[in-house]
C-alpha cells in the first residue's frame, strides 16, 4: 500500500547497558516522541502520536519497529486513538515489528475509541527470535453517539499475527461488525460495552504466573467476564469484557506490575499521561 498519511520506522539498539534509536524517521501525520528513561535500567520509552487528533475518512498508517539483542522499549501513544466517521473508505494502520533473540518489547497503546460510522481496520505482524519477549494489549471502546446508542461505529477489525522463529504462532482476529451482528448477544459482547485484550510472548512464562495473574483478576470488584490461556508457543493471552475502560485499564496495570517484577525484577513506571 502506497500514500501513506502517516509512516514511522524506529530501529534499537542496546548500547553501554541502555537502550538507543540507531535510525528514527517519521513523516506525514505520524510522529514519535524523544526518548524517555525513567530509571536506571536502561529501558526507553517512546509516545507515538498522531498531530491530526484522530484517524479520519481513508487515513493510512504505517509503522515499523525493530529491537537489537539486548534491547528493552516501550511503546506507548499520547492519547487514545479515535476514529472518526468513515463515509467512503475505511482508516487503517499496519504495524511490523521485528525482535531479536533477548529483546524486549512491550507496546502498550492508549483504548482504541470508534464514533459513529466509523470503520477502521488494524494489522500487526510481529516476527520474534527464540528468546526475546513482546507484550501488548488493546482495548475498544464504543465512541459518542448522537442517538446516544452504544454500537454506532460501522466495523473494527484487528488482525495480529505472531511469528516465533519464522512459524506462525499466535493469529488473533477480532471483528466488530454492529451493523450486522446482534453484537449484545451471546457469541459477541454478551451484554458488556468494552474489550481487552493482553497478548504477552515469553519462554518464561510458566503456570505460576497465570495462577497468579488469575487471582488478580478474580478478585476484581467490577461487573467482568475474562479468560486467560496458554498460547501454542512460549505466552499467553487475556481477554476481559466490561462496561468501561478504567476498569480494563485497572487490571491491566496490575497484570503488567506482575509481569514486570517476574520478568525484569522491577516495577514498571507510570505511563499516565493526564
Amino acid at each position: 500500500m502506497s500514500d501513506w498519511t502517516g509512516s514511522l520506522t524506529l530501529d534499537l539498539e542496546e548500547r553501554k547497558g541502555k537502550t538507543v534509536a540507531k535510525r528514527v524517521y517519521f513523516q506525514g501525520a505520524f510522529k514519535v516522541m524523544r526518548p524517555i528513561y525513567f530509571d536506571d535500567s536502561g529501558q526507553v520509552c517512546y509516545y507515538l502520536l498522531n498531530p491530526g487528533g484522530g484517524y479520519l475518512d481513508g487515513d493510512r498508517y504505517k509503522m515499523e519497529i525493530s529491537a537489537d539483542e539486548g534491547s528493552k522499549v516501550t511503546l506507548t501513544t499520547q492519547s487514545a486513538t479515535k476514529v472518526y466517521k468513515t463515509p467512503k473508505s475505511f482508516a487503517y494502520q499496519e504495524t511490523e515489528i521485528n525482535l531479536k533473540k533477548g529483546s524486549y518489547l512491550e507496546y502498550l497503546p492508549d483504548p482504541l475509541i470508534a464514533y459513529e460510522n466509523a470503520h477502521y481496520k488494524q494489522k500487526n505482524v510481529v516476527h520474534m527470535e527464540r528468546g526475546a519477549t513482546f507484550l501488548y494489549t488493546d482495548i475498544l471502546t464504543p465512541g459518542w453517539s448522537p442517538s446516544g446508542q452504544k454500537f454506532s461505529y460501522n466495523t473494527i477489525q484487528l488482525v495480529t499475527e505472531i511469528y516465533w522463529d519464522g512459524k506462525l504462532g499466535v493469529y488473533d482476529h477480532i471483528k466488530l461488525m454492529p451493523q450486522q451482528q446482534p453484537i449484545s448477544d451471546l457469541g459477541f459482547m454478551e451484554g458488556y460495552t468494552h474489550l481487552g485484550s493482553m497478548i504477552a510472548v515469553s519462554e518464561r512464562t510458566n503456570d505460576a504466573l497465570l495462577d497468579e495473574l488469575y487471582e488478580v483478576i478474580r478478585k476484581e470488584d467490577s461487573n467482568i467476564s475474562f479468560g486467560i490461556s496458554h498460547l501454542a508457543i512460549p505466552g499467553f493471552s487475556i481477554r476481559i469484557q466490561a462496561n468501561n475502560t478504567q476498569t480494563i485499564e485497572r487490571i491491566f496495570d496490575q497484570c503488567h506490575i506482575i509481569i514486570s517484577e517476574k520478568w525484569n525484577n522491577r516495577s514498571p513506571s507510570s505511563l499516565r499521561k493526564y
